[in-house]
């Protein structure tokens, strides 16, 4: 059924769609399944923040924990080239630096721990922000972050906002980090998400919030079959009124 919805929307006027929410709510996750079932394109623009905070480090502009040398990384930011890729065999696009192949580079606890600091950078974010109104143009584009619905497409025709507790977006995290053989501490995670969500909604320049026609979705307590299902039914709905 959902294959046959799937060809059936195909044809019908494309929207936009804009998934924003704090980390490791499985925006990206959820976002992809909507892309595929929908026939359209995927950006996932964590990992666009995620590859600039990468260059970043690769070229000592950062300690531990923060951006020692802002005015460096914005000099350097003309030199930064974005690409997503596809993989055929993962079946979604894959985020290129410069030509490299960075994907799972940038997935560490380590690039977590700057990405909200190298994100609040009003140079980064212009850059990145005006990347992503180029993708989203011919709308048909599912598209996760931050500032999706507010800043970059604050008239997308279905806006979600997605959710959890802290802890149990923690203990997913951890669990992926794991899976993937990061050595890492619950304790950790919990505080690398906490801090993000803490810099992201307050920050000045494109702060983490709620858009006001958004829907507000909490899936501390859904699977992802029932999170798709629901995400999907709203797309059928909103789709189905376009003419």
């Amino acid at each position: 059924m959902k294959r046959a919805f799937s060809y059936y929307f195909w044809f019908m006027q494309k929207i936009t769609i804009a998934i924003d929410g704090y980390s490791s709510t499985g925006k990206s996750t959820i976002a992809k399944q909507l892309a595929k079932a929908l026939n359209y394109v995927y950006v996932d623009t964590g990992a666009m923040y995620r590859a600039v905070t990468l260059f970043a480090m690769k070229n000592e502009f950062t300690s531990d924990n923060e951006v020692l040398n802002v005015a460096g990384l914005v000099a350097k930011l003309p030199e930064i080239h974005l690409d997503f890729q596809p993989n055929s065999v993962l079946g979604y696009a894959e985020m290129y630096l410069n030509g490299e192949n960075v994907e799972k580079q940038i997935r560490t606890l380590e690039v977590s721990k700057l990405v909200s600091p190298v994100a609040v950078i009003k140079e980064v974010r212009e850059k990145l922000v005006d990347i992503q109104k180029g993708m989203g143009e011919n709308k048909g584009v599912v598209m996760d972050g931050r500032d999706i619905g507010t800043v970059v497409f604050p008239n997308a025709e279905l806006k979600i906002f997605m959710t959890a507790s802290p802890e149990k977006r923690a203990y997913r995290r951890y669990k992926e980090l794991l899976d993937k053989g990061e050595d890492v501490k619950y304790e950790d995670v919990l505080v690398n998400v906490q801090s993000r969500d803490h810099i992201d909604s307050t920050r000045k320049e494109s702060p983490l919030r709620k858009a006001d026609d958004a829907i507000e979705f909490d899936n501390s307590d859904m699977g992802l079959e029932e999170q798709f299902e629901r995400m999907y039914g709203y797309a059928q709905r909103v789709i189905a009124k376009q003419k």
